[in-house]
């Protein structure tokens, strides 16, 4: 049997630091990190071709142009079996919106945003992959596009890895606490506007 190769990385340094910079990791953590990045990005192809589907639904259903609001469209997912997708809508037409949305869709619930607001959570599937639709105001959607469009023009592929890398290991060793601050370093990183409050994740 097989011993998983422990990590030389300090988690609780990297935690503190609320950034994994690529630059300090060791050459081979690094190519450990890198290929399990680039193992994740083997299905690149065929989840873009999913969400290119569920945009279309989502459009035909609600008549709104939806963005991809996870870490699949940052490059920063672990897995291969969910998508995201975001949507504004006028807080004054949200009756219409989830009557639209009700019979395709399961309503999960109203959630805080990171925003101190609410979002409005809908879930259905595209061949078999489970598909999250966040339903925010108008304003919040804004300023999550504009958050995600300064991420995706301002992070390098080396920090995609280390920072999928050092989430990874996380939850590997059940941080769960530790797991769910992790997942947002990214966007405070590059959203002043940023609420942060991690919401806890199951173990």
């Amino acid at each position: 049997m097989s011993s998983v190769i422990p990590s030389e990385l300090d988690l609780d340094a990297i935690m503190a630091a609320r950034w994994a910079d690529p630059s300090t990791f060791p050459v081979s953590e690094y190519a450990r990190a890198e290929q399990f990045w680039r193992e994740r990005r083997a299905h690149d192809d065929r989840l873009l071709r999913l969400r290119c589907r569920a945009a279309e639904l989502i459009r035909q259903w609600t008549g709104r142009e939806s963005r991809d609001v996870g870490s699949f469209g940052l490059r920063l997912n672990l897995e291969a079996s969910d998508l995201d997708l975001g949507i504004g809508y006028p807080v004054d037409q949200r009756d219409g919106l989830v009557a639209a949305l009700t019979p395709h869709t399961a309503f999960k619930g109203e959630r805080y945003t990171r925003f101190s607001t609410t979002r409005l959570v809908f879930a259905f599937e595209v061949d078999g992959v489970e598909v999250d639709l966040s339903a925010l105001t108008e304003e919040d959607f804004a300023v999550s596009c504009r958050m995600l469009s300064e991420i995706e023009a301002t992070m390098t592929e080396p920090e995609q890895v280390a920072h999928t890398w050092v989430k990874h290991l996380l939850r590997s060793a059940h941080r769960m606490d530790d797991y769910a601050t992790w997942k947002l370093v990214t966007y405070a990183r590059f959203c002043p506007e940023f609420n942060w409050v991690p919401i806890p994740e199951k173990a």
